[in-house]
């Protein structure tokens, strides 16, 4: 039995990981689903937030899984095929990846008998076709050019500028393509069972690399004697992102926490915190603010940003490190 496959993508803050929940929280309850994930950083925030949805879940941390030479994808994805009989799997690169090389591998003849590709999904904010930040960016072109299907996500906060530009990105780009408009990714699980059509020659394009600093990759998330967290640092294609990880016995104060989040000098934050009241989930895009708590609190707390200009990381992380309870 081939295991149905789809690839999510979308630039950065575009809503990928909360239209995954909501896929599997609509996941048939005889199937069995599994996610792998890649961030462009190194700690793993995303991992954190789907693990309570029922899912296997691999995790590909660095930003790699678009790499040409496609090594951290395919040990991951074959440790999902040979270790578990899979109905479905659902495949989020970071933001920042391009889908040529993904997509190449799962349709190659290595895995012709293992996977049944379906439609690639495409997440699209768009307000973000007013950014030539966004929109002259190879790998936020090249996405929506191989997707099958474009999800224009946060509808309800587009204004009729934004329609437009839609509108119109659609009539130039979308090549026949569905649109779905979306409200927090709230999507249809029948839209996963659509076919792979698109068929876009794409460039190879740009890739990002680990650095070859020691607090990088794993290494970051053994945490030293007696200090209790630790750094990880990431850049490429214009882009920095930098992490820390807390271990299970340090909790933050909720209102500092969510101040040092607003007030980050940051394009994107993404955390999952223990807090005295249990969990903080947050999720910042430019200035929407998501942010939810539970009451069972996390392993651990992870928290990374993600900016195109070289941050402060030193008084960040200072500033952070006040929020957190003695």
């Amino acid at each position: 039995m081939t295991t149905k496959t789809n690839l999510v993508t979308g630039f950065l803050g575009s809503g990928k990981t909360t239209t995954l929940l909501h896929l599997l929280a609509q996941k048939p309850a005889n199937e069995r689903w599994a996610v792998l994930v890649n961030e462009f950083g190194e700690i793993g925030i995303d991992g954190a937030l789907l693990a309570e949805s029922g899912a296997i879940l691999k995790e590909i941390p660095g930003g790699c899984m678009c790499c040409v030479n496609g090594l951290p994808m395919q040990v991951g994805l074959n440790t999902l095929l040979q270790r578990n009989t899979l109905d479905r799997l659902l495949i989020e690169p970071t933001g920042l990846g391009h889908p040529k090389h993904i997509l190449a591998m799962l349709e190659s003849p290595t895995y012709e008998s293992w996977l049944h590709p379906q439609a690639t999904l495409c997440l699209l904010d768009a307000r973000q076709l007013a950014d030539p930040h966004y929109i002259d960016n190879e790998n936020f072109r090249d996405q929506l050019a191989a997707a099958d299907i474009i999800i224009a996500n946060k509808q309800d906060r587009y204004c009729a500028q934004d329609r437009a530009r839609l509108t119109e990105w659609q009539q130039t780009h979308g090549a026949g393509r569905p649109v779905v408009a979306a409200t927090r990714g709230a999507i249809d699980i029948a839209l996963l069972d659509m076919p792979r059509n698109a068929r876009n020659e794409l460039p190879d394009g740009l890739h990002h690399h680990r650095p070859s600093s020691p607090a990088a990759g794993l290494a970051a998330l053994r945490l030293p004697g007696n200090t209790g967290w630790r750094r990880a640092l990431n850049q490429g294609q214009g882009y920095h992102a930098c992490g820390w990880i807390f271990d299970g016995d340090t909790r933050f104060d909720t209102v500092g926490l969510l101040e040092w989040v607003r007030l980050a000098p940051v394009e994107r934050v993404k955390a999952v915190m223990r807090i005295p009241e249990g969990t903080l989930t947050v999720n910042r895009q430019g200035q929407d603010l998501e942010i939810a708590t539970r009451p069972a609190p996390p392993p651990d707390s992870r928290i990374e940003v993600i900016t195109a200009q070289q941050a402060e990381w030193n008084t960040l992380q200072y500033t952070l490190l006040n929020t957190r309870l003695h």
